[in-house]
């Protein structure tokens, strides 16, 4: 048996992959469920692996390659707890992003996540807040993202669905230096998409969309970013509809147990886009 070689800031941990509760098809409520219904019939199975540290690797990775990219990209914005100046002014970064390393010729945010404990909302927001999810999963599906185009921009998405689009995260950590729960990325090229994707019904109040969630495969080859700091973001790419390159990434957080105990917990923000190659 080969003895994998680690680097300084590999780190040995464990993931939650997929594992069913039931016989019924993988559901998630975003919601409160109907009563006596759980709110997920997704279980988890949880996996010893190791996340690569890929500082100094952005030549052997890249959004249409691996499916995910790391990016030194400042922002003007800081604190990230003002809702108003994070559509107005950070979006719009966002969309710069976006454009500048993807080429898009058009992109449309749909939504963001914050995530950050109690202690840490420096004031009131009228955003719910989120800690880190321990789950490997992908935030779209090969049918969902279609319907997601549909979904928000409507009587145009029939064109734009005739050219490349894509919808990709981007990921910054808020105000400190990421320690406790980082964010590890798997490279799509390790993965087998007809075994290890799952689809899960993902059920909001007034519609439903769908996630995959992921089983284990000892050959899923995962990647984070040691030490990243607010001025590096993650491109997380959640699908493709160019089938010669990479897809998407799976992605979770993940336990660093070699983090300082008392390090800041980790804040961060997550954008998510349609990217078109076509206006």
């Amino acid at each position: 048996m080969t003895v994998e070689v680690l680097a300084p800031r590999d780190v040995q941990t464990t993931l939650n992959y997929h594992a069913p509760l039931d016989t019924q098809p993988p559901y998630n409520y975003v919601d409160e469920p109907p009563a006596g219904v759980p709110r997920s019939n997704v279980g988890e199975d949880t996996r010893p692996v190791v996340v690569h540290d890929a500082r100094g690797k952005g030549d052997t990775l890249g959004l249409d390659v691996s499916g995910f990219q790391f990016v030194h990209y400042p922002s003007v914005e800081k604190d990230f707890v003002d809702e108003d100046k994070i559509k107005s002014v950070y979006y719009a970064e966002v969309e710069d992003i976006l454009k500048k390393y993807t080429g898009a010729k058009r992109v449309f945010i749909f939504d963001h996540t914050i995530r950050r404990s109690p202690a840490d909302q420096k004031r009131p927001s009228s955003a719910p807040l989120r800690g880190p999810v321990q789950r490997v999963h992908v935030d779209q599906t090969f049918v969902s993202a279609a319907e997601r185009v549909h979904h928000h921009l409507g009587d145009e998405a029939e064109q734009l669905l005739k050219g490349r689009y894509r919808i990709i995260n981007v990921w910054r950590p808020i105000a400190n230096t990421v320690a406790h729960k980082p964010l590890a990325v798997a490279d799509y090229r390790s993965i087998d998409p007809d075994t290890d994707l799952i689809s899960t019904r993902h059920i909001y109040a007034h519609r439903e969309g769908a996630t995959f969630s992921v089983k284990y495969n000892p050959g899923h080859r995962w990647y984070y970013l040691s030490d990243q700091t607010p001025n590096e973001v993650t491109f997380i790419k959640c699908f493709d509809s160019d089938v010669d390159k990479a897809r998407l990434t799976p992605h979770s957080a993940f336990h660093d147990g070699t983090s300082p105990p008392d390090a800041p917990q980790r804040q961060s923000i997550e954008v998510r886009a349609l990217v078109f190659d076509s206006e």
